[in-house]
């Protein structure tokens, strides 16, 4: 049925206007304009907060809410509703998602949310938002911090009626912490997280030194830290894309070969590749089984568990090497994945690639940024407050007639005006006079005013000064760094490797892919096997065995060394512990490190843990070789015994004990002894002791040894270790002291070195010679290490930390540290 319209009538104008466009032109400005919306308000990151809009603007709704780490969670779904409302224009998906994200540790490398409920795993999704609370996670704080002090600019909301920061102050360097990913309209980023730690090291590097070069800044970041743990295997890659921005790198499973039965081995899994989940394994597992592409492989079973985190267990046939079926695995499963960098971020508003160096600079010079803005309103604040407080101290004094001015006024604005003029106040203080409570006017409330101006004045001298002066200033933001790492900072979780065997890609054959044949056949060829301050260990490779030390007096990149045995490629290693302990290792399960500038570098090393049982609280302590002509093994304890072991004596067994320790006693330290060697002890008291080696004769696996040194009482053992022929003059003696009561960590301590050659040599059983005089407030040695110099310090973190020049007086006071350090090597 036709639909009536009436006509329009004749004397009333028709007002239609049809506009001619061209279609082409009007479809590349609305896509234009789509795609700038994308790159700039949902897809990247901005390179100073390493956020995307939605997730700045969830994480600055929750602190305006109140949702701290020390509040109760709320439901997921308010927030998403609080922001969606306020905030981000967009669907309540796309915020909770974020959410999620935000508080996913296999994602994040520190998760700036703190879900309670299912927020879901590699294999599965979250929870819906009605189901699961949310609060800020303690590193937000960190990221939020000074909001209200005018350190960002803020910027309308969508409809003009709020505000939101433009960017966060971010004390945390949150886009090379957690990294970050995005697909926009063009372009794509993909950034690996790394160590907060590591990367704050950096930080603090480029603050005082501005013209660092990348070089300088691979010292304290070595690579990447993904949150799953596992290994890096070559970091080629991943050194173009710290200086190109692009880059490529392969991660690598966690796994080892164990009895999973009394007759049959199996590889166990305990951690996998970053963003690869257990279930996806298993079914390539099973398909490749299936397809007869993976042979060996009997059974797969995921025995994970939140007590005691991932484990896989994939038993293998009896008759197939385990070490061969895994390198099939690595082959043909997600056991092995790649990760491709693109370090694109926003910078200015404009999207940028940018390397390492580039990355950190911008965050850098925001955290700058940031503090001058902070210290200028807290400077304008305070000369504000101590404005009034002067004018009230004035009426104090004359409190009587600031009463008659008030009293005989006609009203407020004509009191204001007299107390003006009669005691020359500015506005602002004859207004605060007026607001006043009588009570303030006590004998006490001038006392505290006193007090409050003393410390106004204090403080705007302070922060005067650091406006002022640009290396004042560059120290308050190094400072605040060094306390975030320290609050928030977590040891490294991902081991990395400069290369290894394995997967390699497929060759093409006849236009098919064939992967080649796996041969463990390795030339047992002389190496040189290294134990790091930090417990790593590695083997060398080829030249990299006999390198010598380079011009700072280093072997490696990222550590220092504790220890090193010659051995064999096929042969075994025995690594003293402190419990009294030694373990056999095959040289075989450690990483061959290539040299780094002709050194071989321990940043790709592998813990103890990862090969052998330890018992908690045991440590790794020395590497020592176990053929027949080995020389023996000298050990001294933390209550001043000593012992020299034959390790060629080794039973067949893969451990033995080496000493008889007494209850409550371990060893501290252990290295091979010939007779003419030295062995030195350092007491917690600063008294150094060293003898003849030929005075401790060899004795039995069972033996408990003999009297070393002398202790006070209270005393124990700091350091032991040997010294070899020939060398006293290349020797350095290093003692940090400091208080005993003190936490770990919280205090560097002073530190002192002095050669060796300066502290006289005693008989077995005596008490030392004193190697250090303690500062204010110190009681005793926390590290000590006697070796060849020069010595090489690190932080709890693995980096770099300095110490003082040498001093020749051997008895003197040590020189304050800047930071705590960890060990000595």
């Amino acid at each position: 049925m036709a639909r009536k319209t009436s006509a329009p009538v004749a004397d009333e104008p028709y007002d239609e206007k049809i506009v001619d466009i061209d279609v082409a032109a009007e479809m590349e400005a609305s896509f234009l304009e789509y795609a700038y919306s994308v790159i700039y308000s949902r897809a990247l990151p901005d390179a100073r907060d390493g956020l995307k809009p939605v997730q700045r603007r969830i994480l600055y709704m929750m602190a305006d809410m109140g949702l701290r780490p020390d509040r109760p969670h709320v439901k997921s779904s308010r927030v998403v509703g609080e922001v969606m409302g306020k905030l981000h224009p967009h669907g309540d998906t796309a915020i909770y998602d974020a959410l999620v994200r935000l508080a996913q540790s296999f994602s994040l490398r520190l998760p700036l949310v703190d879900g309670h409920g299912n927020f879901g795993s590699l294999d599965d999704g979250p929870a819906a938002p009605r189901y699961t609370e949310a609060r800020l996670a303690p590193p937000s704080t960190a990221m939020t911090a000074g909001l209200d002090e005018d350190v960002v600019e803020f910027v309308p909301n969508y409809d003009n009626k709020l505000t939101q920061p433009s960017v966060l102050p971010s004390a945390i360097p949150n886009l090379l912490v957690n990294g970050a990913s995005g697909i926009a309209v063009g372009m794509a980023t993909n950034m690996a997280p790394h160590n907060l730690v590591e990367v704050v090291a950096a930080g603090r590097h480029l603050v005082s030194h501005p013209q660092a070069t990348l070089d300088d800044i691979l010292r304290f970041i070595p690579g990447p830290d993904l949150p799953s743990g596992g290994k890096i295997v070559g970091l080629d890659g991943v050194r173009d894309a710290y200086r190109t921005g692009r880059g490529s790198f392969r991660t690598r499973a966690t796994a080892r070969v164990e009895n999973v039965t009394p007759r049959r081995k199996g590889i166990v899994v305990t951690e996998l590749p970053y963003g690869v989940g257990p279930e996806k394994v298993i079914e390539k597992i099973a398909d490749g089984v299936k397809a007869k592409k993976i042979q060996g492989v009997t059974n797969v079973q995921d025995l994970t568990d939140r007590s005691h985190g991932l484990r896989l267990v994939i038993e293998v046939k009896t008759g197939f090497d385990p070490d061969a079926v895994l390198e099939q695995l690595y082959r043909a499963t997600p056991l092995e994945d790649s990760f491709g960098i693109n370090n694109v971020a926003l910078v200015e508003g404009q999207p940028r690639t940018l390397g390492l160096l580039e990355l950190l600079r911008v965050w850098v010079e925001h955290r700058i940024e940031v503090v001058r803005r902070r210290s200028t309103f807290r400077l304008a604040k305070r000369q504000e407050r101590l404005h009034l407080v002067q004018g009230l101290l004035l009426a104090i004094v004359d409190i009587d007639e600031v009463i008659q001015v008030i009293r005989t006024s006609d009203d407020a604005g004509t009191a204001r005006e007299r107390l003006m003029s009669v005691f020359d106040l500015s506005e602002p203080q004859s207004t605060y006079i007026l607001d006043l409570q009588l009570r303030r006017l006590t004998k006490f409330s001038r006392i505290e005013l006193e007090k409050e101006q003393g410390e106004l004045e204090r403080e705007i001298a302070e922060l005067t000064e650091i406006l002022s002066d640009d290396a004042r200033l560059r120290g308050v933001v190094s400072g605040e760094m060094a306390d975030v790492a320290a609050t928030y900072g977590t040891p490294r979780r991902t081991v990395l490797l400069d290369a290894a065997g394995g997967a390699t890609a497929p060759a093409a054959t006849n236009g098919r892919s064939k992967a080649p044949a796996i041969s463990l056949e390795i030339a047992d060829s002389p190496t040189r096997v290294l134990l790091s301050a930090t417990g790593l260990l590695a083997r060398t490779s080829g030249e990299a065995a006999d390198a010598p030390l380079d011009r700072h007096g280093r072997r490696h990149a990222h550590d220092a060394l504790r220890g090193d045995a010659p051995a064999t490629t096929r042969g075994d290693v025995g690594v003293v512990t402190s419990t009294g302990r030694l373990l056999r290792v095959s040289v075989l399960e450690l990483p061959s490190l290539p040299p780094v500038d002709g050194a071989p570098s321990l940043s790709g090393g592998i813990p103890l843990s990862e090969l052998v049982a330890l018992a908690p609280g045991e440590e790794p302590l020395a590497v020592v070789s176990l053929g027949d002509d080995a020389p023996p093994v000298a050990l001294g304890t933390a209550g001043g015994v000593v012992k020299r072991v034959a390790p060629g004596d080794a039973p067949s067994r893969d451990e033995w004990d080496v000493i008889s320790l007494k209850d409550g006693d371990r060893v501290v330290g252990a290295a091979p002894a010939a007779d003419d060697d030295e062995l030195v002890f350092v007491a917690s008291d600063a008294s150094l002791l060293h003898f003849e080696a030929s005075a401790v004769r060899p004795q039995g696996r069972s033996a408990a040894g003999m009297a070393g040194i002398r202790l006070a009482p209270g005393q124990q053992v700091a350091f032991f270790g040997v010294v070899r022929a020939g060398t006293r003059d290349l020797h350095t003696v290093v003692t940090v002291a400091g208080a005993s009561g003190a936490l770990p960590g919280t205090g560097g301590g002073s530190a002192k070195v002095t050669p060796y050659e300066l502290y006289p040599g005693k008989g077995r059983g005596t008490g030392g010679v004193r190697a250090h005089r303690f500062l204010k407030g110190e009681d005793g040695l926390v590290l000590a290490w006697v070796g060849e110099g020069p010595a090489r310090a690190v932080g709890t973190g693995g980096q770099p930390a300095e110490l003082p020049p040498t001093s020749e007086r051997r008895d003197g006071s040590g020189v304050p540290l800047e930071a705590p350090v960890a060990a000595i090597g």
